[in-house]
């Protein structure tokens, strides 16, 4: 019984991570962002084969704060007030 609901946890973070990764491709940001915000998706990706609710956890996080527009910089890139 224990391993349907972690088949169907599965299921459902393989079909957020799709969704995650096709926002990452779709935003309008520079390059160097959208390499860092991929490397975050294949972390959770990896993080799944040794914990899948945690992995859940950390792909709802990330999300909420691209939902919230809190997109990361990329190393290197300056803030509009000239800090790195």
């Amino acid at each position: 019984m224990e391993r349907d609901g972690q088949l169907e946890l599965y299921g459902r973070l393989a079909a957020r991570l799709k969704d995650a990764h096709r926002t990452v491709r779709t935003l309008r940001v520079p390059h160097g962002v959208r390499v860092v915000l991929t490397k975050k998706l294949l972390v959770i990706t990896a993080a799944a084969n040794h914990d899948l609710a945690h992995a859940e956890r950390r792909l709802e996080r990330l999300m909420a704060e691209l939902d919230a527009g809190r997109i990361p910089m990329a190393r290197g890139d300056v803030r509009a007030d000239g800090t790195p």
